[in-house]
C-alpha cells in the first residue's frame, strides 16, 4: 500500500480548491454580460461601445448590453462596478477622468484597488468645432476673439473634469486667455448647443464628423498626433506650436476587484475577438478612433502608471478640492 506524500495530499487539496474555479470558468458566461458607458446614448463612445457589445455578443454566444451612466464626470461606470460582486457579469468603460477624479474630490472608489483591469481598447480623436456660420475660420480667430472679449468667448466640453475640460483649461493658459468653460453630459449633448449658436465652439469627440462632413460644423484642430486622414486640412495642436500635446484620452474595460483569473481571461479573450471583428473595426474607422489593443496584464501596467500621472497633473494645476 503506497502512503500519500504531504506534498501529493498539499497538491491534491489545491486541485480541489480550484475546481469549483475551473468549472465557473468553463460555464462563463451563462447569462448576459452588462457594460457600463458614462456618457449618453448617442455619441462616439456610446457607437463604438455598443458596436463592441454586439461583436462580443457573437463572440461570447450571450447577450452583452450596453447601459447608459451618465453624468458626475464620466465616473458613475467605475463606481457601480466598484461596489459590484465580481462575478465578470458587470464591467465599465473605464476613462481616464475616472482615473483622474479621485485625486480632486472624494470618492467611492480607489483607482488603485477597486478593479481588476479586462481589455485596453482604444482612444478619442478630439478637436474644437464650431458651427458652419461661425466668424472664426481657424483655431488662430478664435484665440484672437477670447483676446478681444475676455471671459465672453463659450467652449463647451464634454464633461467637468474631463480630458476635452482639462485640454481646454491648458490652452487657454498657453494663450493666457480668459474663456467660459461650459460643460455638458457628452458630445450628444454639447453638439446641440454649438449648432444652434448657444456656444461659440465646443471641444469633443470624433462623433460630430458627419456634421463635419455635411458642412453643418468645422472643425478649427485635431489634437491626435498626427492629422486625421479623414481631414487633411485640419492641423493638428503640435502643428500649432503646442509643443507635445497629443491628447487622445485612451479607455477600456474593468471588472470589480478580486475577479476569479479564469474568469478575467475569459472576458478578455471574448472582448478581444470583438475589438478584432471587422464589424467593429469599421465602426472604430467611421470614429476615427485608433486601435488601441492591451491585454490584461499590460492594461493593469498602463493603468497603474496613468493613475500616477493624473496625481501628479492634479497637483501640478492645482484641482485639488479641499
Amino acid at each position: 500500500m503506497t502512503i500519500p506524500t504531504r506534498r501529493a495530499l498539499l497538491g491534491a487539496a489545491a486541485g480541489l480548491a480550484l475546481a469549483p474555479s475551473v468549472a465557473r470558468a468553463q460555464r462563463f458566461p451563462d447569462r448576459p454580460i452588462t457594460v457600463l458607458v458614462p456618457f449618453p446614448a448617442g455619441g462616439a463612445t456610446d457607437v463604438q461601445m455598443r458596436a463592441l457589445a454586439e461583436a462580443a455578443t457573437r463572440h461570447f454566444g450571450q447577450t452583452v448590453l450596453v447601459e447608459n451612466r451618465p453624468g458626475a464626470g464620466s465616473t458613475l461606470g467605475a463606481a457601480a462596478v466598484a461596489r459590484a460582486r465580481p462575478d465578470g457579469y458587470l464591467v465599465a468603460q473605464m476613462t481616464l477622468p475616472a482615473l483622474r477624479l479621485p485625486f480632486m474630490q472624494r470618492m467611492a472608489y480607489d483607482p488603485r484597488k477597486d478593479f481588476t483591469p479586462i481589455i485596453h481598447l482604444t482612444g478619442y480623436l478630439f478637436g474644437v468645432v464650431v458651427r458652419a456660420e461661425s466668424p472664426y475660420r481657424t483655431w488662430q480667430d478664435l484665440v484672437a476673439d477670447a483676446r478681444r472679449r475676455p471671459g465672453q468667448v463659450r467652449i463647451g466640453n464634454t464633461g467637468a473634469n474631463g480630458t476635452p475640460h482639462l485640454t481646454m483649461i491648458d490652452l487657454a493658459e498657453r494663450e493666457k486667455i480668459e474663456i467660459v468653460h461650459v460643460p455638458f453630459r457628452g458630445e450628444a449633448d454639447a453638439t446641440p448647443q454649438v449648432l444652434g449658436g448657444h456656444i461659440e465652439a465646443a471641444a469633443t469627440g470624433s462623433g460630430v464628423g458627419q456634421l463635419v462632413d455635411e458642412g453643418k460644423l468645422r472643425l478649427l484642430n485635431v489634437w491626435s498626433r498626427e492629422r486625421s486622414p479623414r481631414w487633411p486640412q485640419v492641423p493638428t495642436l503640435v502643428e500649432l506650436g503646442y509643443e507635445g500635446m497629443v491628447v487622445t484620452s485612451p479607455y477600456g474595460l474593468v471588472a470589480p476587484a478580486g475577479l476569479d483569473p479564469a474568469i478575467t481571461r475569459a472576458l478578455h479573450d471574448g472582448f478581444k475577438a470583438a475589438l478584432f471583428d471587422p464589424q467593429h473595426l469599421a465602426a472604430l474607422k467611421r470614429l476615427d478612433q485608433p486601435l488601441e489593443y492591451l491585454d490584461s496584464a499590460a492594461y493593469a501596467r498602463f493603468m497603474a502608471e496613468t493613475i500616477d500621472m493624473e496625481e501628479k497633473r492634479v497637483e501640478r494645476l492645482g484641482l485639488r478640492q479641499s
